[in-house]
């Protein structure tokens, strides 16, 4: 199911400041109450987008998931939890994120396929099988795991569920924390994990993988990864292009050629009858290959030395 652009809804630009988001949101919310005429599903789509823009913490995953082209969210899941399970009362378990940054060479972007990654994350301790140890109902939500207050919100009052302060959202407390993990219900691990890499990852892309992240609140989270594209052998990208530093000095501009040590195959070049070492020599489509395929850059750099 594709999730609508919170932007687009309230009608604001994806850098809009928080002052101009709440703006934005009470004048929809008016326009767009059930009680004022308004539409309700209208109604509900703005309020779920306000709620996730309005707090900086569910934006800024919100922006992550976006730039994400292998993850994504659950709207029902989203929808319900914001209305405190009002359209739905089977309540599921909130899928949380780890988030870890890994660094990659531009020959492995362009290569793609397997990769270890070695992080360290939260598993659950088996001694107490995740729990923490002895608990009890928590009297401040009654084991709802949540509270429900009353909100004026654009001078309209609703009642607006939020997570128990007490027990944070699991309805227990507990009063004999396990010996083993102290009551977290989670001890550290370093874990190996082979990746997929697309052919062409990108510099700043995000990679989601279900259920590798920490374990915390009776479930295992989705691991976010992170990616950096570094320099790598005299190989850089810019966006489909790759590019090649090329060194050489006079001996070698004797030679009619020069290898570049290609990905796909090393790659022999005739040095041009002119030589500029202010523009980058272009071979023709072997570059990063996608919506389109790039090119080969190289860059001249003639070598200098001193006595």
């Amino acid at each position: 199911m594709n999730q609508d652009n919170y932007y687009d809804i309230l009608g604001v630009e994806e850098n809009a400041t928080q002052d101009q988001i709440k703006k934005a949101y009470r004048k929809l919310a008016i326009e767009t109450h059930p009680d004022k005429g308004g539409d309700e599903e209208r109604f509900k789509k703005v309020a779920l987008a306000y709620d996730t823009l309005g707090d900086e913490n569910k934006r800024q995953q919100y922006d992550m998931q976006k730039q994400n082209p292998f993850g994504g969210g659950d709207f029902n899941d989203i929808f319900s939890s914001f209305f405190g399970g009002g359209f739905n009362n089977r309540r599921e378990p909130t899928r949380h994120t780890t988030t870890i940054n890994v660094n990659l060479g531009t020959l492995e972007s362009y290569v793609g396929g397997k990769k270890t990654i070695t992080y360290k994350r939260k598993k659950k301790c088996e001694t107490c099988n995740g729990g923490g140890g002895d608990k009890k109902t928590c009297n401040t939500c009654n084991g709802m795991g949540q509270i429900r207050q009353q909100v004026n919100m654009a001078g309209f009052t609703q009642i607006v569920s939020s997570q128990c302060p007490t027990c944070y959202g699991s309805g227990q407390i507990i009063y004999n924390p396990c010996f083993v993990c102290n009551g977290n219900g989670s001890q550290d691990e370093i874990k190996n994990v082979d990746v997929s890499l697309p052919h062409g990852v990108d510099d700043g892309q995000f990679l989601r993988l279900k259920g590798l992240g920490d374990f915390k609140n009776g479930n295992y989270g989705d691991l976010v990864v992170r990616v950096t594209v570094e320099k790598e052998s005299n190989f850089d990208k810019f966006d489909n292009n790759l590019i090649y530093d090329l060194y050489f000095d006079l001996e070698d501009l004797k030679k009619e050629s020069f290898i570049i040590p290609h990905p796909d195959g090393d790659l022999t070049i005739k040095y041009p009858k002119n030589i500029d070492t202010s523009k980058p020599l272009r071979v023709k489509g072997k570059g990063f290959k996608g919506q389109y395929t790039g090119d080969l850059l190289i860059n001249q750099y003639l070598k200098y030395y001193r006595d």
